[in-house]
């Protein structure tokens, strides 16, 4: 099978929540867990590649993802994707611009657009402006993020600094007359010289008029969701064969583990949810971490019964965030939670775990990294953007979902197990 679209995505949570709505077409799709060593081998229709390189310096994250780009060229693809977060995740510095004009670069190609659009999720672009449900970026949650505080709304403004061309919008107007006039405004922005287009969508009807207009487009970038019409549009041209390959889904063993580094508003209010249900839990200190390292949460967990699904999460308020990154600072507070909840994930599944939930896009990475994951296949949608996948860990079959911090709902530890089950 030779690849139709090659993705690639700025972290782990990200990478899951393209392909899962990839998935909704049926046919089969296939996540790395980084740049792949190997060349490419039964490629599935549709590749994604999952990066860690959302908060890496500029640099680094630009060549992670050529080197990303050239695996996905070897595959066979001929259409790119670059998926960062619905929320801009970002710094004035990048890395959304770079990346994008890297692979503008590479690719040859003289415009794209950005499109961070999710309103199954609550994320709208307005004129420019993205809104998180009715909330202005700015005055969302998102403000007070650890890694990338998000203190603006309007993404020309957030993107003309990380870019070297100009910068231009193609509204919500243009979009509701359909794909004809979106396609006609991009081919007049372009002869104005503008390389960088954010286009507006306020609903699911807006991401297929989107897709069609740029479907033909070398490379598109934003959210997930602006990707989710492209399977049908392919399988009514031709580009993607009826018969491609589809989706399997194995029989996993119930004994599962749950583990939470996002600090973000919905997951709190998802562990608050879980631990009123008098599952066993263990929440880390990242300052207790620091001083006697993860031993105590490791002692907790050997005596957990996995068939209940304990969990472990540092996920607290943005008051208990920042005092321990005053003391530890942003990144080693990070990366203390990080490592332990890797190790715990390690210890679950000897322990005979098989099932893993984790919610927050660092400690997806660190986690998959961790359990030697570096291939999944994509399986039944949880939440929107949120899928289970399908990988071998340890010699292992293991079910794994990784959720970016906002999404899924307050049930959602629940309603995973639960659609599992199911």
């Amino acid at each position: 099978m030779t690849t139709v679209l090659g993705c690639i995505a700025d972290d782990f949570t990200g990478a899951t929540d393209l392909a899962g709505l990839l998935a909704r077409s049926g046919v089969r799709v296939s996540l790395r867990i980084g740049v792949p060593s190997e060349p490419p081998a039964d490629p599935a229709a549709f590749e994604v590649i999952a990066l860690k390189s959302r908060t890496a310096p500029v640099d680094e994250a630009v060549a992670e993802t050529r080197r990303a780009l050239t695996w996905l060229r070897e595959a066979g693809a001929q259409r790119f994707f670059w998926k960062y977060c619905s929320t801009f995740d970002s710094t004035a510095e990048g890395n959304i611009g770079p990346v994008a004009e890297a692979l503008m670069a590479e690719l040859g190609t003289d415009q794209t657009i950005y499109c961070p659009a999710f309103p199954e999720n609550g994320r709208s672009i307005f004129m420019g402006n993205l809104f998180v449900g009715r909330q202005p970026l700015a005055e969302s949650p998102m403000k007070d993020h650890p890694l990338t505080p998000m203190r603006d709304s309007n993404l020309m403004r957030l993107l003309e600094p990380q870019v070297t061309r100009a910068v231009g919008l193609a509204d919500r107007l243009t979009v509701s007359r359909g794909p004809q006039a979106l396609r006609a405004e991009l081919d007049a922005l372009k002869a104005q010289g503008v390389a960088h287009v954010v286009v507006d969508a306020v609903a699911n009807e807006d991401l297929t008029v989107i897709a069609e207009a740029c479907r033909d487009m070398m490379l598109m970038t934003g959210g997930s969701a602006v990707a989710m019409p492209l399977p049908a549009l392919y399988l009514a041209d031709g580009t993607l064969s009826a018969d491609a390959p589809k989706a399997e889904t194995p029989q996993i063993d119930a004994r599962t583990i749950v583990l939470s580094g996002s600090c973000s508003a919905m997951t709190n209010k998802q562990v608050a949810d879980y631990t009123s249900r008098g599952v066993p839990a263990f929440q880390l200190d990242p300052l207790s971490l620091a001083e006697n390292g993860p031993q105590k949460a490791l002692d907790w967990l050997a005596k957990q019964d996995l068939e209940k699904a304990p969990l472990i999460y540092a996920t607290a308020n943005p008051e208990s965030v920042r005092a321990a990154q005053e003391k530890l600072g942003v990144a080693g507070a990070g990366e203390i939670v990080e490592a332990t909840l890797s190790a715990c994930a390690v210890a679950a599944r000897d322990n005979g775990a098989r099932r893993v939930i984790v919610a927050g896009g660092e400690t997806s990475g660190a986690v998959t990294k961790a359990l030697g994951v570096t291939q999944l296949d994509i399986g039944i949608e949880i939440a929107p953007g949120v899928p289970w996948t399908y990988c071998n860990s340890g010699g292992h079959p293991i079910a794994l979902t990784l959720k970016s911090g906002n999404f899924g709902s307050e049930t959602f530890f629940t309603d995973a197990q639960e659609r599992l089950a199911s």
